[in-house]
């Protein structure tokens, strides 16, 4: 069953606010790595590619967290608990529109190592469970 995330959170989400993303590995521990992120509807949306540690993660286990903490407000926070799906589709689309929200610059021009890395894939995360003050 999924989640609803608040109108605040969405608007947050709308802003250039970083997060962490929470995966599983192979073993059991957790790997967090700071992402780019958009609102679409309830979900949560992000890119990486294939050759990444959280994209093998999800793959083998799609269960993900996404912490949300803005460094301009630490009193507001959220943790969004949920199920990732992936796919190539319009994963160069989906890092160029964070790339501007978040650098003012294509992906290309912000990183320009980013023409010699795997193809990249949409993350979305669908919300189980929302938790946190905000």
């Amino acid at each position: 069953m999924s989640a609803q995330l608040p109108d605040k959170l969405k608007a947050l989400l709308d802003t250039p606010v970083f997060v962490s993303v929470a995966t599983i590995q192979p073993d059991g521990s957790p790997q967090v790595s700071p992402v780019w992120v958009k609102c679409d509807g309830d979900d949560v949306v992000f890119s990486t590619t294939v050759s990444r540690r959280k994209y093998k993660n999800l793959r083998r286990d799609p269960r993900v967290t996404v912490m949300l903490l803005p460094f301009t407000d630490p009193y507001t926070y959220a943790e969004i608990r949920g199920e990732a799906s992936m796919t190539t589709e319009g994963g160069q689309a989906l890092i160029d529109e964070l790339s501007l929200k978040y650098t003012g610059l294509k992906y290309v021009e912000w990183n320009p190592r980013s023409v010699r890395e795997a193809p990249r894939v949409v993350v979305r995360v669908t919300p189980r469970k929302v938790v946190g003050r905000v």
